[in-house]
């Protein structure tokens, strides 16, 4: 892809996604074009169906969220480490209230989204899991699938992104409660 076109590309997304969580997965097209300083043919022409977008937002959403793990495992105790990403992750579910709607609606573009997201989170997730439990600071019986649905779930319980960080920060109280160290 040339540089101007990555360049118009990257505004979109960026575009969708501020977007997306103010006005909804089902905002206006030219209100995205606009935001993005672009026309709304050049919408179409990198993003010809509205589910090609939310798939884009959704996807550098979890590229964005996965990538932090590394950079807080570098730089924070594993169990911190864990907490600060956990955090992360919950902003990342509040704020996707939203797409959630959309990638459960049947569409089969979105049909690849959950494996996307279970095996870059996972992934992501699974690697502080180990580190913390290595360091003894959390206790070894829970895998990466289980802490992102109760988080998940968490979120979606609560009515505000405040309210659902509290929660998580009494769910990791909680993985460091008999902890081996």
């Amino acid at each position: 892809m040339r540089a101007d076109a990555r360049r118009n590309a990257d505004a979109l997304t960026d575009a969708a996604k501020a977007v997306f969580a103010s006005d909804g997965v089902d905002a206006p097209a030219k209100v995205i074009a606009e935001r993005a300083g672009v026309g709304v043919g050049t919408l179409y022409r990198h993003f010809p169906q509205r589910s090609d977008l939310v798939v884009a937002v959704f996807q550098q959403a979890v590229d964005t969220c996965a990538d932090a793990a590394a950079e807080l495992a570098a730089t924070a105790a594993p169990d911190d480490a864990l907490a600060l990403w956990l955090q992360r992750f919950t902003e990342f579910v509040a704020t996707k209230r939203g797409l959630a709607a959309a990638l459960h609606s049947g569409d089969p573009a979105f049909e690849a989204l959950p494996g996307y997201f279970l095996g870059r989170l996972g992934d992501a997730l699974t690697g502080l899991l180990s580190a913390a439990v290595e360091a003894g600071t959390i206790r070894a019986d829970v895998d990466a699938p289980q802490l992102l649905r109760a988080v998940a779930d968490l979120c979606h319980g609560a009515p505000t992104t405040e309210q659902s960080q509290l929660l998580v920060g009494l769910l990791v109280d909680g993985l460091r409660y008999r902890a081996t160290g």
